[in-house]
């Protein structure tokens, strides 16, 4: 059975491996262990501290089988862009026309914005290979709004997601090469590991300010404005399950696309409700159910085949187990597909 729960620090190893394995495009984990291990300690502070509203925590998740061995992790940061600013580019619109010339063209634009800083992120997901079957990506990807559901005064009204954009076997971003290079005499592969170390703002800073017109860019570049990297296609389709959708802001780096959703209405948050456990054998017949205790440092999420009632849910003793739970204490549950 595979389990989500926080991350704590004797799982540095294997998330050094995981950031080491993903690719280029993991921006938020770079295979550096003095930073993943800040991470991991900023996780387990945010966990551990008192909130009354969202701000600089980051809450981190990862996902184990059976065994214990650890096969992804996922994030969400409470709040973004209160200590240095959140940059996406705004894709806009301005029209050159003359009725003298019997011209009218609508050019789309690129702004520099900072209009997400202060919502929730949902970042850092991972999933190796190998456990890339039996409803893995989905439960890593929903379980973050299970724990948003039962902790809503610690996150944002708005949700954000930034999706990884296009780039090829070797790293290369067409974004970058007809947008960022001009800018910056480095590869995408160094802005990557600039922005891994948690510099996006000072790169950011260096890009042009004034409104960029796209049909400037090269074929290239334009064609991967608001795409996401094939690997990254499963993701954003869980996302767009859930009510996110893309509002026209893309990443100044690769170009992909930023979605959003208010909290409230995301789908899994919305269906989820408490029910009370009843530790024993459940009814056969029963569908695919995501099930999480209410607990906080000591969350946990599991997907399985559940019949529940109006306000109760039988659960077997070795879910019980896992969920770190006794007979009659509270769940949250939401069904796996829409209802």
């Amino acid at each position: 059975m595979k389990l989500i729960r926080p991350i704590r620090h004797s799982d540095l190893d294997a998330l050094l491996d995981m950031a080491a394995t993903a690719g280029a495009g993991f921006t938020s984990l770079p295979p550096n262990r003095p930073f993943l291990a800040e991470k991991i300690a900023l996780s387990e502070t945010s966990f551990a501290a008192e909130v009354a509203q969202a701000g600089h925590e980051r809450y981190m998740f990862v996902l184990e089988d059976g065994n214990g061995d650890i096969g992804g992790c996922c994030a969400i940061e409470a709040a973004c862009g209160l200590h240095e600013p959140f940059y996406n580019y705004h894709v806009g619109l301005t029209v050159h026309a003359s009725h003298d010339l019997n011209v009218y063209n609508r050019v789309p634009t690129l702004y520099l914005s900072n209009d997400y800083t202060g919502c929730s992120v949902l970042c850092s997901l991972y999933l190796r290979p190998q456990f890339r079957s039996g409803g893995a990506g989905r439960l890593l990807s929903k379980c973050r709004f299970l724990f948003m559901a039962n902790f809503p005064q610690r996150f944002a009204d708005r949700v954000i997601a930034e999706m990884r954009g296009v780039s090829d076997e070797r790293g290369c971003s067409p974004f970058w090469e007809g947008l960022g290079r001009h800018f910056f005499s480095i590869d995408y592969d160094r802005a990557e590991h600039i922005v891994g170390q948690g510099n996006k703002a000072c790169i950011a800073e260096l890009m042009p300010k004034h409104p960029i017109y796209t049909v400037l860019l090269s074929a290239e570049a334009r064609a991967v404005l608001g795409r996401v990297h094939p690997q990254t296609a499963p993701a954003l389709h869980l996302l767009e399950q859930e009510g996110f959708r893309m509002q026209g802001y893309i990443d100044i780096f690769d170009g992909g696309p930023t979605v959003e959703a208010p909290r409230t209405q995301i789908r899994t948050i919305r269906e989820s409700r408490l029910a009370s456990a009843r530790v024993g054998a459940p009814s056969a017949g029963g569908g695919p159910w995501l099930v999480a205790n209410t607990k906080l440092a000591g969350f946990r999420c599991a997907l399985a085949e559940l019949t529940p009632e109006r306000d109760t849910l039988m659960v077997p003793e070795a879910l019980a187990a896992k969920l770190s739970i006794d007979d009659g204490e509270a769940l949250r549950i939401a069904p796996l597909e829409p209802c």
